[in-house]
């Protein structure tokens, strides 16, 4: 299986989770029963955190999974140990089994925030008093209790995810609250997410913390990472890894076009201004209305290695510099243009702009509100000249300068 069509698999549960029974069932019945399975499992063992169980690398635990689905059941099981796996089937002597409704655990774990939580849900415990299969220890508790818990709430602290996930956006940096203050309200919602920048320079396995922060932070999204080097073995279930040269305006444009558009865009790659203003240029095109751009570790504006200088601090050819054009494009309605003037496309869909040490934010939508009405005068005017102005009924020159220019 391809991870396109993966991905494509786990939207279309995603989206089915937000609707009734019957969307739910034909998504199943679409991606088929032991997939769903499959698919929820990954995601359950994801947000358990299995091993921070002391004791879990010395005594492996079976939890079977037992879904209930169209008058059949469901066979999947979850093995903690030195690693969390999880397979088809059935085991021979589970430690526990986890009874559910496929259905409503689909909702339960890939639903919005708040949706029900599986209402079938029963927990058979088996063999307890085996202490030597269990280790000599009762550690299957906290197991099957973590793994039930990734069907319930699911709002996880940034900041802790990023320590946790080693990524750098708390503690190095500290992008975390200001992230918070933006995404926190789209973590709820069925996402794609893109990122530049992976880390980990030439080493296959080494990055890829950000990308796993924001799998957890945003349960219900698919992260796409872009880096230089080859990422393959940091994929798994909602996390694709893309390698191509991000200075290369032509690949940046392809990502858009093969894999957005995107509701949430992140450069964290080489922290070159060039990069930084092609990466924007090419890709805020493909942020859907609604949706976010970040650039981070500006910094690099100012430091002439990375082509940036803190002498030429407006100049276009720095990321600030650059950054800061952009800017009187949110007023554009109310500017004197010469005439044959045309508004750019990121003037007539920049809504928003928001900075912060190192890290810029904006937003995408459509900024079209309309110029000031033409009477409100464009010149300076005295408080006589504003009396004479027969400003209509109901609106005298006191009340017209809350809307026009005073004094």
């Amino acid at each position: 299986m391809t991870i396109q069509r993966a991905h494509e698999e786990i939207l279309k549960l995603i989206l089915a989770a937000e609707g009734g029974a019957e969307q739910i069932e034909a998504a199943i019945r679409e991606v088929g029963p032991e997939r769903t399975a499959h698919i929820l499992a990954d995601e359950l063992v994801n947000r358990a955190d299995l091993h921070e169980i002391p004791g879990q690398d010395t005594a492996p635990v079976d939890i079977q999974l037992a879904l209930a689905f169209d008058g059949a059941t469901v066979g999947h099981v979850i093995r903690a140990g030195k690693s969390a796996e999880h397979e088809a089937g059935r085991a021979e002597q589970p430690h526990a089994t986890i009874e559910a409704d496929l259905a409503e655990l689909l909702r339960a774990v890939l639903g919005p925030w708040r949706a029900p939580e599986a209402q079938v849900l029963r927990i058979v415990w088996h063999d307890l008093e085996d202490t030597e299969r269990l280790g000599g220890t009762m550690h299957v508790f906290p197991v099957v209790k973590r793994l039930v818990r990734g069907t319930t709430g699911r709002h996880e602290d940034l900041g802790e995810l990023s320590l946790r996930q080693g990524s750098d956006k708390w503690g190095l940096h500290f992008y975390t609250p200001h992230y918070d203050r933006h995404f926190g309200p789209l973590r709820d919602r069925p996402l794609k997410i893109l990122e530049l920048g992976i880390g980990g320079y030439g080493n296959p396995a080494s990055g890829g913390g950000s990308l796993r922060m924001w799998k957890r932070f945003f349960p219900r999204a698919v992260i796409y990472g872009v880096d230089v080097f080859d990422k393959a073995p940091l994929r798994e279930q909602r996390i694709h890894t893309v390698e191509g040269d991000l200075s290369d305006e032509g690949f940046l444009r392809s990502l858009g076009r093969d894999l957005g558009p995107f509701d949430i865009v992140i450069d964290d790659a080489s922290h070159g201004n060039d990069d930084l203003i092609a990466a924007f240029k090419s890709l805020f095109p493909y942020v859907r209305p609604g949706g976010l751009f970040a650039a981070e570790d500006l910094q690099t504006s100012y430091w002439p290695g990375y082509g940036g200088s803190s002498r030429e601090l407006s100049s276009p050819g720095t990321s600030m510099g650059f950054l800061k054009t952009l800017l009187d494009g949110l007023n554009h309605e109310e500017r004197e243009h010469p005439e044959g003037h045309e508004p750019s496309q990121t003037d007539l869909t920049l809504t928003g702009a928001h900075f912060y040490p190192s890290l810029a934010v904006f937003e995408k939508g459509v900024n079209a509100e309309g110029a000031s009405a033409s009477w409100i005068p464009r010149q300076k005017m005295s408080y006589e000249e504003m009396s004479a102005v027969d400003w209509g009924e109901g609106l005298t020159a006191d009340h017209a300068d809350e809307d026009g220019p005073g004094q």
